[in-house]
């Protein structure tokens, strides 16, 4: 394997190559079962880069690093057809490279399941509501948020605690109802409860999830450095930096 096979596998999905040239490039494909295994392969890490940064300039760098890598791990031999083990083994091998050293040089966001780790609920009892808080705290610890959302809000019709809003608005959240779980949210930050600054930190993690960084750090900021959970909220703040 050399440089040649991925600059013919990038020329044709480039639409580079001339008529005879792609003509010829599918009977490869159809010929060799090895050639076709490896172009699949190229083909899904070359659509995956495009779909994460879709920038013109990173997929340059990509390519950059791809070319050059490929001389300094590749023979520079042109056999057209190679077995099966040494096509599959070198193209997973480029493909492993190649991510390891790419993304090295990325400032890479932090995601939101990087920080997601919801707290388990333990109600107080409260009288009458007693059935449907053992039912949305057994449903919410066993991270059933769709079926423990409904008992909330059953829940909050006659007791809109800061503790019942702020575990309502993690299910939202893990549900993906990100506007209503960030009015919650907001909310409780505007409050005093001992919720106000997990209120923040929630909202911030509801911002992380929608990729919208600016937001995700201006909150984070906000949070005292006595919080509780003040070793996530820096990790979090170095890793948007």
């Amino acid at each position: 394997m050399n440089e040649e096979h991925f600059l013919e596998f990038d020329e044709y999905l480039q639409g580079e190559m001339t008529v005879e040239e792609k003509l010829a490039f599918e009977q490869q494909l159809k010929d060799q079962p090895d050639l076709a295994m490896a172009f699949e392969i190229y083909k899904e890490l070359h659509f995956h880069l495009e779909n994460k940064f879709g920038q013109v300039d990173e997929l340059n760098d990509f390519k950059k690093n791809l070319k050059g890598i490929s001389k300094e791990h590749f023979r520079k031999s042109k056999p057209k057809v190679i077995a099966l083990k040494p096509w599959y083994y070198a193209v997973v091998a480029s493909v492993a490279v190649l991510f390891g050293l790419f993304f090295l040089n990325q400032n890479s966001n932090p995601t939101f399941e990087d920080y997601n780790q919801p707290e388990m609920a333990f109600f107080t009892e409260r009288g009458e509501a007693n059935d449907n808080l053992k039912l949305a705290q057994d449903a919410f610890n066993a991270k059933r948020y769709k079926a423990a959302i409904p008992l909330f809000e059953t829940i909050l019709k006659a007791d809109k605690s800061a503790e019942i809003q702020y575990f309502y608005g993690v299910a939202l959240l893990e549900e993906n109802r990100l506007p209503e779980a960030e009015a919650v949210f907001t909310s409780l930050e505007k409050g005093n409860s001992i919720y106000k600054n997990k209120a923040i930190w929630s909202l911030a993690l509801t911002k992380l999830k929608q990729k919208d960084y600016k937001s995700c750090k201006e909150l984070l900021l906000t949070i005292p450095e006595d919080y509780e959970g003040n070793d996530q909220v820096d990790a979090l703040l170095n890793d948007l930096d």
